[in-house]
């Protein structure tokens, strides 16, 4: 599968896409909404960062607790669920007078409850679309995300001037039911992937299960750590060009569509190995020349390349379905998620913490430097070939999974169920 056209004549991708747009959307003008509102009773930016992005750090807790869901559930009927939750959730928070604390304890709720969301919607996505079209249709959710987000923000910001935060909050919540209205009615029922009820416990041993062997140890690591140091380069945007940071957010989002079109699209099966490296190492080393504190079109052109890498994290969530179980599929690409929003934490932290210490062109440059070390250091690693058709599928010790290779992919939707 090599072009769009043939991705959106699947029947279900185009419902599933257009719920995940949707719920973007709604996730962009909601948290914006909430920021605002909680900067504008607290004037505190710290308050104001945690409104709007605190359900992301609490999908963390969310992994070591809930992540076996991913499987474990009836993807369509959890889809609606959490869709429908952050409605009410949105609806909530626009309650006039509603304390600070109960704000974010709304937050905290739906943060944990949502940890499963990503498993189970990428998951979802490799039974939807044939394994080899996996790839381009994981880069079009992600330029679509970017472009939401840019939507979401600017829309949002209209609606907060229109409307008020409240409003925006109202607005939000109308979106995320018609983002379950879309899965619900657009969607077919299939049973969950894998058998069992949920539970801390079988979260923790399927996360030791993945985690025990080496290939899937890598692949998560190179997902998790060298963006997440990247992500701290981006986090002084501001501090290095106060004027013009929302000028190289939008760099950086060109050039991650850009380099998302590529891989996904133009990237024949054959060079995607070859492409790893290079690209994980393009993500991190323009940020190099920092060092040398750049004029802002120097910066932003550095910034737009770099940006570019971020499509390697295609190829290694490719590789990661290759060597994982389908029946934990879901519950690798959570934990793959996961592991990507804490590391980008740990990344801003420390590059901050650089930057109070030096300047933000040196926090930059060294971060940057140090996603290049992890990247070369986990290279020999990644070097054990996979098989161009999807590769073979691992058990724990990184040996071939005789469960894993009978497990069946079909074509055809499963019968529809009851939800």
């Amino acid at each position: 599968m090599r072009t769009y056209r043939e991705l959106f004549r699947i029947p279900e991708f185009t419902p599933f896409f257009a719920a995940v747009s949707v719920q973007t959307a709604a996730q962009t003008a909601t948290g914006l909404a909430l920021g605002t509102l909680v900067y504008a009773r607290t004037g505190s930016p710290l308050l104001s960062a945690l409104a709007m992005f605190g359900p992301s750090l609490a999908q963390v807790a969310g992994a070591l607790t809930l992540l076996s869901a991913a499987d474990r559930l009836p993807p369509r009927a959890a889809l609606t669920a959490l869709a429908l939750l952050s409605a009410g959730a949105a609806c909530v928070q626009a309650v006039p007078g509603l304390p600070l604390w109960a704000a974010f304890a709304v937050l905290l709720v739906t943060g944990v409850a949502a940890s499963p969301g990503g498993g189970v919607r990428y998951g979802l996505l490799n039974e939807i679309v044939p394994r080899e079209g996996f790839l381009l249709g994981r880069s079009v959710l992600n330029m679509t995300g970017g472009a939401m987000q840019i939507c979401g923000f600017a829309v949002g910001g209209a609606l907060v001037a229109v409307f008020s935060a409240r409003g925006t909050l109202l607005v939000g919540a109308a979106l995320y039911v018609v983002a379950a209205a879309v899965t619900r009615l657009g969607l077919t029922a299939r049973p969950p992937r894998a058998t069992g009820r949920p539970s801390i416990g079988e979260t923790w041993r399927t996360n030791a299960l993945l985690w025990s062997s080496t290939p899937r140890r890598y692949v998560f690591l190179a997902l998790w750590v060298p963006n997440g140091l990247v992500v701290g380069c981006e986090s002084l945007y501001v501090a290095y060009a106060p004027g013009h940071a929302g000028l190289l957010f939008a760099g950086g989002a060109l050039g991650m569509l850009a380099g998302d079109t590529l891989v996904g699209r133009f990237v024949a099966v054959r060079w995607r190995a070859r492409l790893g490296a290079p690209l994980r190492l393009l993500l991190a080393a323009p940020y190099l020349l920092f060092a040398l504190r750049p004029g802002l079109p120097l910066a932003l052109t550095l910034v737009v390349v770099a940006s570019a890498g971020f499509a390697a994290s295609l190829l290694l969530q490719e590789r990661l379905l290759a060597l994982t179980p389908q029946e934990l599929s879901g519950h690798a690409l959570g934990l793959s998620s996961s592991g990507m929003l804490a590391m980008q934490g740990v990344g801003a932290a420390v590059a901050g913490g650089i930057a109070q210490l030096t300047s933000p062109a040196t926090g930059m440059a060294a971060v940057a430097g140090l996603s290049v070390a992890v990247t070369l250091a986990l290279a020999p690693g990644l070097r054990t070939p996979v098989d161009a058709d999807g590769g073979r599928l691992l058990g724990a010790d990184g040996s071939p999974s005789s469960r894993a290779s009978r497990t069946p992919r079909t074509a055809h939707p499963a019968p529809e169920e009851t939800t």
